[in-house]
Order: structure tokens, then C-alpha cells, then sequence
């Protein structure tokens, strides 16, 4: 594999990880929830696993050529998105009126269901399965040794490490600065539900046309 172009995809991965936005809501909202953030964290970083797979697997590109699969993708994930959204927000008040503390005996549901929300939050947005089919395939080469199925999943997966460093500091600095001010962390949990609810929107208003196309 050409080692410029794999240095060059990790310098792009990191930024774009670094690029706030729904994963960074919810790392946000689950530092100041959760006692353990790593199964939100895991959760994201799963979703884009998913990515990766489908990538490697030539799926990815067979989705995104499929416009009306794609638009359906978009609403479910933007739904999806919203749900979350209006989720974290209702959390802000027992953020705001707790004394700091984080919940010291969370259940195994609630951590299954903290992966699978993170899981969701990644997998099912068609962002980021167009990210993948247009970002990766620039950074195969055709003259290198590997297969560009393999080559595309070493890149997906160094998206996935630099997307588990990043979040996992997002989440560390959101308890650490946060977690002894619950006026400050409640505003920050409603603000992380309200940019998720925000995206979701998005998503639905750019699907309204082809829906409405759709239908008619």
C-alpha cells in the first residue's frame, strides 16, 4: 500500500473527526450521562465499521447509485437522528439540577442500548456512507500490491482509530470540565440534543423534494 497516500488519508481522517457535529453530540451528551462513555464511544466507532465493511464489500458504491434507496436511507437516519435528538435534550434538566455525579451502577441494557444508540448514530447516516465512497477510493492505489478492497478497508478502519481517539477525548473533556458545573453541563446536554435534532432536520428538508417527487 503507498504509504503517502495512507499518511495522507490519516491526516484527512483526523480532521474530519475532529469536525464537530452528531457523533461529537452524543461522545458530548454521554460523558455527562453515562459513568462509562467507552460503550457510546464503541457504538459510533461501530457504525463506521459497518461503513467499512460495505465499502471493502463494493456495496457502498451499489447504495449511493441507487438515488430512491439512498433517499430512504437519508429519511430513516434523519428520523432516527431527531428521536436521539429529542432524547438527550429532555435528559438536560436532570443534568442541570444534578450534584455532578455520574451514575455509579448504570445496567447491562443501559449500556447495550447507549452501543446501539451510538451504533445508529454512525450506520445509519448516509453522510457518512457517501464520505466513504467518495474519500476512500481516492486514497487506493491501483499499482499497489493489496487489492483495493483490502487497501479500502485498512483506510475505513484508520478512520475508525482516529474517530475512537477523538471521541473519547470529546467525551473525557466534556466530564472533566463539565461535571462539576450541572447548570453548565445541562445547558451543554440540551445544546447536543438540539444540534442532533438540528441535522436531522437538515436531512429531512434536502429529502423533502424527492419524497414529494416520489410520491406524486
Amino acid at each position: 500500500m503507498d504509504q503517502q497516500l495512507f499518511f495522507g488519508f490519516a491526516i484527512v481522517a483526523f480532521t474530519l473527526a475532529c469536525t464537530p457535529g452528531a457523533d461529537w453530540a452524543y461522545s458530548i451528551a454521554a460523558g455527562l450521562g453515562q459513568r462509562s462513555f467507552a460503550p457510546a464511544v464503541a457504538g459510533l466507532c461501530s457504525g463506521y465499521v459497518l461503513h467499512t465493511l460495505l465499502v471493502a464489500a463494493g456495496l457502498a458504491a451499489l447504495i449511493a447509485s441507487q438515488p430512491s434507496l439512498l433517499g430512504w436511507l437519508t429519511v430513516a437516519g434523519a428520523v432516527y437522528l431527531v428521536w436521539l435528538g429529542i432524547s438527550t435534550a429532555r435528559s438536560w434538566r436532570a443534568a442541570s439540577f444534578s450534584s455532578g455525579e455520574t451514575d455509579n451502577s448504570p445496567s447491562a441494557t443501559g449500556r447495550v442500548a447507549t452501543f446501539f444508540r451510538g451504533m445508529g448514530t454512525s450506520g445509519i447516516n448516509p453522510k457518512g456512507l457517501l464520505l466513504y465512497v467518495a474519500l476512500v477510493p481516492q486514497f487506493v492505489s491501483p499499482q499497489a500490491s493489496l487489492p483495493a478492497s483490502v487497501q479500502s478497508g485498512i483506510l475505513g478502519l484508520s478512520f475508525v482509530a482516529a474517530a475512537a481517539l477523538v471521541y473519547t477525548l470529546v467525551a473525557l473533556a466534556a466530564r472533566k470540565l463539565l461535571a462539576s458545573r450541572p447548570a453548565a453541563a445541562g445547558r451543554v446536554t440540551l445544546a447536543s440534543g438540539t444540534i442532533m435534532i438540528a441535522l436531522g432536520a437538515v436531512l429531512l428538508w434536502e429529502q423533502a423534494g424527492p419524497l414529494l417527487a416520489f410520491f406524486v
